[in-house]
């Protein structure tokens, strides 16, 4: 065999093997339909999510939106995010909803730097993938 064509398959085996990887990897641990969280076993979570839920923790949104996200003075966001897009999710959490009570979080460096672990905590939450409670880093 050439020296071409040997270095052509062993790029074409290294290809394969991290395809089958990739394909291989815990259906678990993959985010499921394209969620923008990883969770296992219920509350282990990527980096991402883990400062979404650190977020949630920081600003107290428990005190409007519930200990379990299940709504108090503020709707429930377990059914706010089967609907609420991304980006509705981001305008409205910058912009708040004042004549509702909820204020801005425009201002807020830890809402800037976080905002997209947050929706991925919420909509984890929403489609019952994440369990209420504390949540860890994945393994």
């Amino acid at each position: 065999m050439s020296s071409e064509k040997a270095r052509t398959a062993k790029w074409l085996i290294g290809f394969l093997a991290l395809s089958i990887a990739a394909v291989c990897t815990s259906a678990n641990d993959a985010p499921a339909g394209g969620a923008p969280y990883q969770v296992k076993d219920g509350n282990k979570v990527d980096p991402k999510t883990l400062n979404g839920w650190k977020t949630w923790r920081a600003l107290a949104c428990e005190r409007c939106h519930g200990d379990q996200q299940q709504g108090l003075v503020g709707p429930s966001l377990i059914e706010s995010l089967k609907h609420l897009s991304k980006e509705d999710f981001h305008t409205t959490v910058m912009n708040g909803r004042p004549e509702k009570g909820m204020p801005p979080f425009s201002g807020s460096a830890m809402v800037n730097q976080n905002w997209e672990g947050l929706y991925a905590y919420l909509k984890g939450r929403s489609d019952g993938k994440i369990k209420p409670g504390h949540v860890y880093p994945m393994d």
